[in-house]
């Protein structure tokens, strides 16, 4: 289906599984070579075995989706996730970095990534990473009597011997969520997996199985990643992204999360970047076997019953708005 060459370019990670990872991941590879045909970088799926954290449970990707991510030119390789697992399942996106070769420059995707045009022309600074900025104040929840929002960050920052205060967006006022260095975990970059990994896996493992006082009223399933990951940036130099990384969750890339958020919540250029990569026939006799992509692609509901709902609302519309809708009306397929 597709013919790469070796160059420069990072190597690009996403993980899958049976399920409905390994179908956003044939969305995200047709998607990439449709919109960003001068990709040639290194593509690689992680795939966790049944074992370790996940032992009990069916995670190979099935022969079918094998077969179509591969003709797309991606490697799948295997990993055995040892801390997380079936328990916390973003977790996968900590251990899988130990599939990449050590010292390359990386960039990590959600499957549940659109690509929408050139990848191959952001310009990423490997010695700076960064992280997607597409978030809402999910973490922390400050409690009515303290600490706030300064004092449960700068509570991490200080377990890890991190500067607090150069990690601060100072145009945003004091107790604002929007102050401290807080990323989504759809996407993020780095020169090195080996020592990115290590010290996002072993920082996570630390507040996981040892919270201290201040996250004591805190939840971290599931925020433990997005906890985590603002230290592991800011603790290799990097913070939050800038001007020449704006086509990541913007013309760029569109992480959509769930296929019928895609339809809410995002304009038409991004719906006909969806279906236009995803309607060769070779694409759809898999696809179909998904639901979501069944109905809201192939059967057309996306567009005539979920994108027609939510098209005239303003934008940016809350997600729990969103999936209540979705719910209530049973387009809520996931």
């Amino acid at each position: 289906m597709v013919s790469v060459r070796k160059n420069k370019q990072p190597n690009l990670l996403i993980v899958a599984q049976s399920g409905r990872l390994q179908y956003e991941a044939i969305i995200f590879l047709a998607s990439l070579r449709a919109n960003a045909p001068d990709w040639t970088g290194r593509i690689i799926v992680a795939e966790p075995r049944p074992e370790g954290a996940w032992a009990g449970h069916t995670t190979e990707i099935s022969p079918n989706c094998r077969d179509i991510l591969t003709e797309f030119g991606a490697e799948i390789l295997p990993f055995t996730a040892v801390h997380f697992g079936a328990l916390y399942p973003q977790g996968n996106k900590i251990e899988a970095l130990q599939v990449l070769p050590p010292k390359e420059p990386f960039i990590f995707f959600d499957t549940d990534t659109l690509i929408t045009g050139p990848l191959d022309q952001i310009k990423f600074n490997f010695k700076r990473p960064a992280a997607s900025m597409r978030r809402e104040g999910t973490w922390p929840l400050p409690p009515l009597y303290g600490p706030g929002y300064a004092g449960i960050w700068k509570s991490l920052y200080d377990r890890f011997d991190l500067d607090f205060e150069s990690s601060l967006d100072l145009s945003q006022p004091d107790e604002h969520w929007e102050r401290y260095l807080y990323f989504n975990a759809g996407w993020f970059f780095g020169a090195d997996p080996a020592e990115f990994g290590q010290r996002f896996l072993s920082w996570a493992l630390a507040v996981r199985d040892e919270p201290h006082d201040e996250l004591a009223c805190q939840t971290l399933d599931p925020w433990l990643d997005q906890v985590i990951l603002p230290l592991v940036i800011h603790s290799f130099g990097g913070g939050r992204p800038g001007p020449e990384l704006d086509g990541l969750d913007g013309d760029v890339t569109n992480h959509y999360r769930k296929l019928p958020l895609l339809y809410a919540r995002f304009d038409e250029a991004s719906v006909e970047a969806l279906e236009n990569a995803v309607a060769d026939k070779k694409i759809k006799r898999v696809l179909r076997d998904w639901e979501p992509a069944r109905k809201l692609i192939y059967q057309q509901k996306g567009r005539t019953k979920v994108h027609t709902l939510f098209a005239h609302l303003p934008k940016p519309l809350k997600e729990r708005m969103i999936r209540n809708q979705l719910k209530s009306r049973g387009w809520w397929l996931i």
